[in-house]
């Protein structure tokens, strides 16, 4: 017999017998007549309506709802192999109401054969919802649900059992034999993208990324790579300054006047010196700095790392200071500039400061021609204790371009005489200030320009400001006397007087109010031009200055440089003042012929003299030479300005008539003859002003040219002495100072003498 079933007998409706209407069935299965909690109720179809000939139950649901498949049997499907369940198992009495949940796919036994029974279960049984392969045969049934061993499923009708959920049943194949399985199609995974497309995907993708790395790296390498290395190559650079060597200057002879020497500067670094106050003990006698300013420069003062502790040291001295070997102490290369002569031109050169910078004098003037152009040495360091040039990394050296040396027209030797005659003649005199100009009158060069007081230009420290002044281009003074020749030659090139002129002359005359006298009053007598210029006559020369008028006077004023700066090459070179005609008053009329109302330099007043030494024109009075490139080639300074003045025959008269002050009798000139030579020239007696005040005493001159008769020279001394007494010492200090120059050159003493000059003609 076969197995006992355990379900209950089935009806011809296919009820099952024994089934409770209104309970429940074994396993939890619906009441007959209710619907599913999650399905449509019996007798409806998914639609909604009703089926004819449905009858409730749950055989109908167990007979075409296929039990669910688990996940192992779905590997096997898909592997194209379906295992036979075992025989002698039961499968699941409730698996077919799960099915009818999960989708009631069951196919119909069609050749009424009953499937046998799996051999075994699983421990886990999984439900998974069945997919429809897109290719799939749409006849193809599902698979057939499990059933217990010996029950014959139940026979399909047309109407569903009462309570069972309404499926819709796959096509019956009338194309097959009856009673044989069909054959099922084996199932397909899925498709979830096209792989072929997918790795083409990628692989745009891929090339995308490796053409933007590859467009990166071709900008870095070949666009951006000066900028990153020299940034890198930035913080590895070290640099060393390498300083020009300064021009020198030197007088007309090649002579060196001030000149640059290799030195060193000695420093300290406070963060390394041990012992301040043992290391200062040990510098102070080498470095001639006393102890306690040592050891403040020494003191640590945060951070810092470099003090100057001297400067321009001599290179045998560095090397006493090299050999203590002092922690935190060293030394380096430095330059002095170095002034053979001292206080010798110390007015016209000036000083620099330490580090070689022009502050007085032609160093300031032309500070940018000297000074060159400082070179660098810049290479790749490493760090810390490694911090020296890396070998073959990066190095540039730009080599230093000395700068260019200035020759002036000063020569040193007459230089220096001038200098101390001055001095000497000056020392009988407290609280004066002294000028002396020498003069080339046929080219202008200034062979000597002396000053006092002075100072030494190796130490200018110890000097006072208005020691380093120079006196000749910046000492503003009224000329006095000494203007009288520029009126004399105006008035023999306009015609006013002749050499031969002679005139009876009053001791004072008056103008504006204003009383002028006579030194050496003629008491109305006739006096000779000469006379006038001998006794250097007031009187005579406003009376001259009457004819002459003060247009024309200011003009000549102007011509023979007056007024304006000369441009010979010292810097702040005062410029001297000109009283206009329209600002003339009564009084003028008597002062600026005789060389009052007029500010005028010594250098100014020496440039008119040597106009009238060089046959009436006038040539700019001038210090620089040449200029002396780094190479050695040489630039002659520009031509001096030159202009006609007065005629030469005019200019031969006034210098005889200027012979007159050095030989008359009694005249204002005789303490500057030289013997030997015929002197030409004029003294004066002025008066200083210092802001529009007039200052205490007087100013005293003497100009004068020779030879006479050819004259080569120019010199001009000024004193200005606060206790009067001016004029005593500058005829003395001419005449010194013109006959070494005379002899300095090798000038031949005068052939002829000088002419007899009637004073008081008849």
């Amino acid at each position: 017999m076969p197995p006992r079933s355990d379900e209950p007998r089935r009806d011809a409706t296919g009820s099952r017998r024994g089934a409770v209407r209104g309970g429940t069935a074994r396993g939890g299965e619906p009441r007959t007549g209710e619907p599913p909690a999650t399905g449509p109720r019996t007798g409806e179809s998914r639609t909604g309506e009703p089926r004819a000939g449905d009858v409730g139950g749950i055989s109908d649901a167990r007979a075409y709802t296929p039990r669910g498949r688990t996940i192992r049997e779905s590997s096997e499907e898909r592997g194209g192999q379906r295992r036979t369940p075992r025989a002698g198992r039961s499968g699941d009495p409730f698996r077919p109401a799960l099915q009818v949940l999960d989708g009631g796919r069951a196919v119909a036994n069609r050749a009424g054969r009953r499937e046998a029974a799996p051999t075994r279960r699983t421990g886990v049984i999984r439900t998974v919802p069945p997919r429809a392969a897109p290719d799939d045969d749409e006849f193809a049934e599902p698979p057939a649900p499990r059933r217990r061993p010996g029950r014959t499923p139940p026979r399909r009708t047309d109407t569903p059992g009462r309570g069972a959920p309404r499926r819709t049943e796959a096509p019956r194949r009338t194309d097959r034999p009856a009673g044989r399985r069909p054959v099922r199609k084996p199932r397909r995974p899925p498709k979830l993208a096209e792989p072929r497309r997918r790795l083409r995907l990628g692989t745009v993708l891929v090339l995308a990324v490796f053409a933007v790395i590859g467009i990166r790296l071709v900008v870095l390498q070949a666009v951006d790579t000066p900028a990153y290395a020299g940034g890198g190559v930035g913080n590895r650079l070290s640099r060393i300054d390498l300083p020009a060597p300064r021009g020198s200057i030197e007088d007309r002879t090649g002579a060196p006047l001030a000149r640059s020497i290799e030195a060193r500067y000695v420093f300290a670094d406070p963060t390394m010196v041990k012992d301040r106050t043992e290391t200062a003990k040990l510098l102070s006698p080498l470095l001639g700095v006393p102890v306690s300013e040592l050891a403040e420069k020494m003191k640590r003062q945060g951070e810092l790392q470099f003090r100057y502790l001297a400067r321009g040291v001599d290179i045998a001295r560095a090397k006493q200071i090299e050999a203590l070997d002092l922690a935190g102490i060293g030394t380096h290369r430095d330059e002095r500039r170095e002034v053979p002569g001292g206080d010798l031109a110390a007015n016209l050169v000036g000083f620099t400061s330490l580090d070689l910078d022009g502050l007085e004098g032609l160093e300031a003037r032309y500070d940018d021609l000297l000074r060159g152009q400082d070179g660098r040495w810049v290479y790749e360091a490493g760090a810390g204790d490694l911090n020296a040039a890396i070998p073959g990394g990066y190095s540039q050296t730009t080599a230093p371009k000395p700068g260019s040396s200035l020759v002036l027209t000063i020569d040193r030797d007459l230089q220096f005489q001038v200098q101390q005659i001055l001095s000497r003649q000056m020392a009988q005199t407290r609280g004066a200030i002294g000028a002396a100009v020498v003069l080339d009158a046929k080219t202008g060069d200034v062979l000597a320009q002396a000053s006092n007081p002075t100072y030494n230009a190796a130490t200018p420290e110890q000097s006072r400001p208005t020691d380093r002044e120079d006196a000749a281009t910046s000492f503003v003074v009224d000329p006095g006397s000494v203007h009288k020749a520029i009126t004399y030659g105006a008035a023999l090139q306009e015609g006013v007087i002749t050499p031969d002129s002679a005139w009876p002359v009053a001791n004072t005359v008056t103008r504006g109010g204003v009383t002028f006298r006579d030194t050496h009053p003629a008491e109305g007598k006739k006096l000779s031009v000469a006379g006038m210029l001998a006794y250097s006559s007031n009187v005579g020369t406003i009376e001259i200055g009457d004819r002459l008028g003060p247009d024309r006077l200011i003009d000549y004023q102007k011509r023979f440089g007056l007024g304006q700066p000369t441009g010979e090459g010292m810097p702040g070179e005062a410029s001297g003042r000109l009283l206009p005609a329209d600002q003339w008053s009564g009084s003028s009329y008597g002062s600026v012929p005789i060389g009052h109302s007029v500010d005028a330099t010594p250098l100014q007043m020496a440039a008119a003299y040597a106009t009238i030494a060089n046959d009436g024109t006038y040539v700019q009075p001038h210090l620089i030479k040449e200029v002396v490139g780094a190479d050695g080639k040489r630039t002659p300074s520009a031509a001096p300005v030159t202009r006609s003045v007065l005629s030469p025959q005019n200019a031969a008269a006034l210098r005889t008539l200027l012979e007159a002050v050095t030989t008359v009798d009694g005249a204002t000139g005789r303490a500057a003859a030289v013997p030997g030579y015929r002197i030409a020239g004029k003294t004066g007696t002025g008066l200083r002003y210092v802001d529009g005040k007039q200052q205490p005493g007087e100013v005293g001159s003497f100009i004068g040219m020779a030879p006479a008769e050819a004259p080569r020279y120019v010199v001009a001394v000024f004193v200005w002495n606060p206790e009067g007494g001016g004029g005593a010492v500058v005829a003395p200090a001419f005449r010194e100072m013109m006959g070494f120059t005379l002899r300095h050159y090798r000038v031949p003493p005068s052939r002829g003498k000088s002419p007899n000059f009637e004073v008081f003609p008849r």
